[in-house]
């Protein structure tokens, strides 16, 4: 069974006996942004950083290339020009595979350790860390191949809920002689454990299926794709796994799945799968064991979307599919670019550009149409309002798909290769060791920074809160505009629940209240319902005692009835609480 646990922030109660439904009583206002800091800061590891201005617009990075759609489009309109070192974090756990993230003034990553981090945006210090597992050694495992060494851990990008304030990763852990997939949901602000869920189908082999996708959210399900390890060792399939985010049964779609077939990756180059605007899953798919003109089209080498409970509703796949699968050019290592003209763009490692049409996918040779000898690509393309960035391995090029065979307008000379993504007008990529910053009309080099190598083949940068965010192998590299550092990071929100009185129970007199709270520098405990509907008084201010927040009321100064108690916390600014109640009877 799941583990799930987590605090609301919203108040959800029934009062029967009035009818009363009291739903999302809730404010949350974080602190404004400090601003006008006029000295420079250390970082942690004693490097210079920028000056904190109030010129930054904040903004969130919650999941690769920043949106459902994949445009990898930071749309705070911050300059990064010219663009500077901020801060460099401490060296981490693990290799970092993932695009970082950033929410609430806070910077996420995960390791192939299996450990989570949240760094403070404005510094790169570590917030806290969680290390949740054992990853697996491969070379523990016979006949296992694979290129992620000396562990397997969370490599694909996770993913932020923001409403839930959530992140959810899928940790490799070692499992006896073989792995497991846990998909593993945490609190942003303090790391703690909110969920923890075996997410691997009946009868897969866990270490030879890689889960090397970036993470994706829909309809309140995230999405995990799996493909093999490098070098392509059976046993695996490529799935798509719909788990919900409350840790009930997830759905399963599974490719290359009929009798004597296998393989058939959901890997895109570590980019996360395309959401379109009805919730629908895009996915590109790898090569299969089939590799003959006789076998039975098995939805490799293709672009699938599905519905987010995982059932297929169009696909597309070239002509000649089974010899891509022959030679390992599979389609499938880039994510599937949704146009807003209503096309779809693809390339893969066969260097064939598709264009297909987004309302009819067309199946087996159903493109709108197609440019051989593109480019070979592997990973995510950035859209600039139509205008793809395309991760090609001979660098950057741009193309604007239309009903006829693309066409790239530029291809960069200057070494970035890696998922692209655009901020402050400029194309941000990473190749060998390099940060590079292109001219988004001629894919011309602006900057460059050093980094340092990366783990990945595949590493890309994000850009939110006025930062770009570069991994190297174990670390990440904070460059900001001219605009400065961005505020400190907001404090957590409060959170409450009444612990005395117990839900139901009946109140004579003056009674003693008590509650829990968390962040908080005071809680007050107020009366809903009755005559009251939903603005009820204040009955009083709670001391913090080593029982709880404690606080004596006379129940006599309202009338009879039954009621919804309440506890509200507030933090240090005073305008930011939470409520939890529950339901009392009054009988004086």
């Amino acid at each position: 069974m799941p583990f799930h646990s987590k605090i609301s922030a919203r108040l959800l109660l029934t009062i029967a006996s009035v009818g009363l439904l009291v739903a999302g009583v809730v404010g949350v206002a974080e602190s404004p942004a400090l601003a006008g800091v006029g000295t420079g800061q250390a970082g942690p590891n004693g490097s210079s950083t920028a000056l904190l201005s109030a010129a930054v617009t904040t903004s969130d990075w919650t999941t690769f290339d920043h949106d459902s759609l994949r445009s990898g489009v930071d749309p705070s309109g911050n300059s990064f020009s010219p663009a500077t070192p901020a801060w460099t974090s401490p060296t981490f756990d693990g290799q970092l595979y993932g695009q970082p993230l950033v929410a609430t003034g806070r910077v996420f990553v995960a390791t192939e350790n299996d450990t989570v981090y949240a760094l403070a945006g404005n510094t790169g210090a570590v917030l806290w860390s969680n290390h949740l597992g054992t990853p697996l050694n491969p070379s523990t495992v016979p006949g296992l191949c694979g290129d992620i060494h000396p562990t397997v851990g969370i490599t694909g990008t996770p993913v932020i809920d923001a409403a839930r304030s959530e992140i959810f990763v899928v940790a490799t852990v070692t499992a006896g002689s073989n792995a497991a997939h846990q998909l593993i949901g945490l609190d942003i602000y303090t790391g703690t454990v909110l969920l923890n869920e075996n997410i691997d189908p009946p009868g897969a082999n866990p270490a030879f299926q890689l889960q090397r996708v970036s993470l994706a959210l829909t309809d309140g399900r995230v999405i995990v794709g799996f493909g093999g390890n490098s070098g392509d060792c059976d046993p695996y399939h490529g799935l798509v796994v719909s788990a919900p985010e409350d840790g009930s049964a997830p759905s399963t779609y599974t490719v290359a799945n009929l009798p004597g077939d296998s393989q058939g990756a959901v890997w895109m180059g570590g980019a996360a799968p395309s959401i379109d605007a009805q919730g629908n899953v895009w996915v590109a798919t790898g090569n299969s064991a089939f590799h003959s003109a006789s076998d039975t089209y098995d939805q490799s080498d293709s672009v699938l979307k599905l519905s987010p409970t995982m059932q297929l509703l169009d696909s597309f796949a070239p002509q000649l599919w089974y010899n891509d699968n022959a030679g390992d050019a599979d389609l499938g290592s880039t994510t599937p670019a949704l146009l807003p003209n209503g096309l779809v763009f693809e390339v893969g490692k066969s260097t064939t550009a598709y264009v297909l049409n987004q309302s009819s996918l067309g199946g087996v040779n159903g493109q709108v149409a197609l440019r051989n000898s593109f480019c070979f690509a592997d990973g995510g393309s950035a859209d600039l309002n139509g205008t793809l960035f395309v991760p090609c391995s001979n660098g950057i090029e741009a193309v604007t798909p239309a009903a006829s065979p693309p066409t790239a307008t530029w291809t960069t000379s200057s070494g970035a290769h890696g998922s692209p993504i655009v901020a402050g007008g400029l194309v941000w990529s990473i190749g060998s060791g390099t940060l590079y910053a292109l001219n988004a009309t001629t894919g011309a080099e602006v900057q460059h920074f050093a980094i340092g190598a990366s783990s990945s083949s595949f590493p890309s940068p994000s850009a939110a809160d006025g930062l770009i965010l570069a991994p190297s192998s174990t670390q990440i590299h904070a460059f900001v505009g001219p605009a400065g550092l961005p505020a400190p990071p907001p404090p957590p929100p409060p959170t409450t629940s009444v612990l005395i009185p117990s839900n139901g129970a009946t109140l004579t007199g003056s009674t003693l209240l008590d509650a829990s709270a968390s962040n908080a520098t005071s809680v007050e405990f107020q009366l809903f319902g009755g005559i009251y509907g939903f603005f009820g008084p204040v009955l009083c201010t709670a001391t913090p005692t080593y029982y709880g927040w404690l606080c004596s009321w006379n129940t006599t100064t309202v009338p009879n009835g039954s009621y919804v108690l309440s506890s509200e916390a507030f933090n240090s600014t005073g305008s930011a609480f939470s409520m939890g109640g529950v339901n009392i009877t009054v009988s004086n």
